[in-house]
């Protein structure tokens, strides 16, 4: 069985070696959407009785270790010198430092590898990640999955 809990929130980037209008300081209403799966809970008297997992802790875990950190913040390249510099004058910004530039795909892939040892078998029902689905806008999205050996 599986199950999808989507979050949104709210991040700038740039990307530095594009061509077009990403090459500049920008933001995006993202959306991520957690793809779990697992064996459905069956044991009367259970909180998650029934389920794989109960949304509100796929929302919760999530929240605490990825999104909260990149919501109202500036994802930005470390190797990417010139914003770095800009954004540590600015006193008190959100900055998240990332060993990739801040594509969709690779935003994916982070969020893949944050969240993979999170959801790892939680309830003793086999859970796991297998999805991370990235939308930049809401027409263009990013999915890692746990069969892309590039996670």
């Amino acid at each position: 069985m599986q199950i999808t809990r989507r979050l949104e929130f709210d991040a700038g980037h740039r990307i530095p070696d594009h061509q077009r209008q990403c090459r500049h300081l920008h933001g995006h209403r993202y959306a991520i959407e957690i793809t779990l799966s697992g064996q459905t809970i069956d044991a009367a008297g259970d909180p998650a009785n029934g389920m794989v997992m109960d949304f509100s802790e796929v929302k919760s875990l999530a929240l605490r270790h990825l999104v909260d950190a990149w919501d109202h913040a500036f994802l930005a390249w470390r190797e990417d010198r010139a914003i770095v510099g800009f954004l540590a004058d600015l006193p008190g910004h959100k900055t998240v430092l990332l060993d990739r530039v801040p594509t969709a795909e690779n935003l994916a892939r982070i969020a893949f590898a944050t969240l993979d040892t999170v959801y790892r078998d939680t309830y003793g029902n086999q859970l796991r990640l297998e999805r991370v689905r990235i939308y930049e806008t809401p027409n263009c999205w990013a999915d890692a999955l746990r069969s892309d050996a590039s996670v």
